[in-house]
């Protein structure tokens, strides 16, 4: 294995599977395009020169497609945060590397927004008006953030469903938004949740939870659903600034009936926030418009939306992964890390990661050694590793994939199920090695146990789909079946790769994750 090969692989994956997914949808074509191009690169190298064709197509990889979607996380999380200046200085770099799918005039939406939030209304309006007869999609969002600057929620619902047709209204995540708001701030809770399940499906589809929850704390908040938003701002929408999250918790508790104390800390945030004309158009439009109490007007199909909003959001708690970011750090999966890292340590020290008698005299598996009583072969194998290469996947795979079992089966279980996948396969190997030849001298490397904890998510979502009917388990699910097989077929591809042992993991993980499931209660 290496690195020539692991960035051929790694290309020639996200890159067909990200222009199927732009094609299919019709949406960010410009992706299509960029990924497109690369995965052309990669395939006529691969024939022309293999030696190089994952070295020069991942470069363009790296530039065009890595960059440009960590760049643009990095924008969309500073909006979220509400920090526009930093987020129009990222995208107008960004831009540079993706100039398609509106990305060129993005920044200047982000500089209109970051000018309402200083009170520069003005300059805001002038930027915003060179956009709105534009003849391209982003006008529409100039006219929108136009209206949501001012809080004027009855003009720009009245100009939503009069300019933009329904099809372009849910197939633009940001439009959405505004519209779901704007019903929310009117009054329209039966609409507003009609049109949230309308609009789930497809920015599900998009993988964007954060959006998803937002519209969703929408909706919990003009129902006078206190607890829910409140749980929301502690785990998905944790990121959201302070100010909003008070503001939002202030509407939530207006509309549960208390308004006497919900108005007292919407004046002091209107106080200590003066400079935020934004938000102060939100709470004078919030102080001279009472909600609307969903008791009142709910009918049984909505309050049914909502029921089953809320088991959702219950649902993606447990099993999405996202709501653990803000939760204490994974400590058993940093230690698992830092034991396989001093290992490497020693490896360089005593002679070289790729050199058979150094990893044979750290414990590397040698299925003839263990047979004849050396049995802690079978544990010390999992922390060696040929080259900083095979380490580094090891590593990646065991950083993304071990918070989630930590947090939903707690540290004893994780490192039940880790060193039972690991231990387990390097013991089997052994036994099967009696009764026929294996094609390597020796085994070493994490694998094994990584692949166990894909075994025990699976078997986790599994439990989650069938146990609890989780759409998100279901959903969840099936994207690691794709990476089960596409290990399987790197692994065909890599004659250096033990196939046998990463097999052995999985099905070891998933069986032991299985027994435990049947008397444990996951963790939320």
């Amino acid at each position: 294995m290496d690195l020539n090969s692991v960035l051929i692989f790694i290309v020639l994956i996200s890159c067909l599977s990200l222009t199927i997914r732009a094609l299919i949808s019709r949406n960010n074509l410009g992706w299509a395009l960029v990924s497109g191009l690369i995965l052309a690169i990669a395939v006529v190298l691969l024939f022309l020169i293999p030696s190089i064709a994952g070295l020069v197509s991942g470069s363009f990889w790296g530039i065009f497609f890595l960059l440009p979607l960590i760049g643009f996380g990095r924008v969309n999380k500073l909006i979220f945060q509400q920090r526009f200046a930093s987020a129009y200085k990222t995208a107008n770099l960004v831009r540079w590397l993706h100039p398609f799918d509106g990305w060129w005039e993005y920044p200047e939406f982000i500089k209109a927004l970051d000018l309402g939030q200083q009170g520069k209304m003005a300059e805001a309006h002038q930027l915003l008006n060179r956009h709105q007869s534009a003849k391209y999609g982003m006008s529409r969002h100039a006219v929108a953030l136009l209206y949501l600057m001012e809080a004027q929620w009855q003009e720009l619902l009245i100009w939503i469903e009069i300019n933009v047709p329904e099809k372009v209204l849910f197939h633009d995540v940001n439009l959405t938004v505004y519209y779901l708001r704007s019903l929310g701030e009117t009054g329209d809770l039966n609409k507003l949740l009609h049109s949230l399940d309308r609009a789930t499906p497809r920015i599900e589809k998009t993988g964007n939870l954060v959006t998803l929850n937002l519209i969703r704390m929408f909706v919990l908040t003009f129902c006078g659903e206190v607890k829910e938003v409140e749980k929301l701002f502690d785990t998905s929408l944790a990121m959201y600034p302070q100010k909003n999250r008070q503001f939002w918790l202030a509407t939530a508790i207006m509309v549960a009936g208390n308004e006497t104390a919900a108005r007292s800390v919407l004046s002091g945030l209107r106080d200590r926030y003066s400079q935020d004309r934004i938000l102060n158009s939100a709470i004078a439009w919030r102080l001279s418009h009472s909600p609307t109490h969903p008791q009142q007007v709910l009918t049984e199909s909505s309050q049914q939306i909502l029921t089953r909003t809320k088991s959702d959001i219950q649902h993606e708690r447990k099993y999405s992964g996202n709501s653990f970011a803000n939760q204490k750090k994974p400590l058993v999966t940093y230690g698992l890390i830092s034991i396989n890292l001093i290992f490497f340590l020693l490896e360089i020290y005593f002679g070289g990661s790729q050199n058979p008698r150094t990893l044979y005299f750290l414990g590397a598996l040698v299925p003839q050694a263990v047979l004849q009583g050396q049995w802690w072969r079978v544990i010390t194998a999992n922390f060696l590793h040929y080259g900083a290469l095979h380490l580094i996947m090891n590593m990646l795979g065991l950083y993304f994939f071990g918070p989630f079992v930590e947090f939903s089966l707690g540290s004893w279980r994780y490192l039940l199920c880790y060193f039972v996948s690991g231990v387990g396969a390097m013991s089997i190997i052994t036994f099967v090695a009696q009764y026929q030849d294996f094609p390597f001298n020796l085994l070493v490397g994490a694998s094994a146990s990584i692949m166990g904890l894909i075994g025990v998510i699976s078997a986790i979502l599994l439990w989650g789909w069938r146990r609890e009917k989780a759409r998100i388990a279901g959903k969840r699910l099936r994207i690691f079946l794709i990476i089960i097989v596409l290990q399987i077929i790197f692994d065909r591809l890599i004659p250096q790769v033990s196939g046998l042992s990463h097999l052995l993991g999985l099905g070891l993980g998933f069986a032991t994750s299985s027994l435990l499931l049947i008397n444990w209660q996951l963790k939320e």
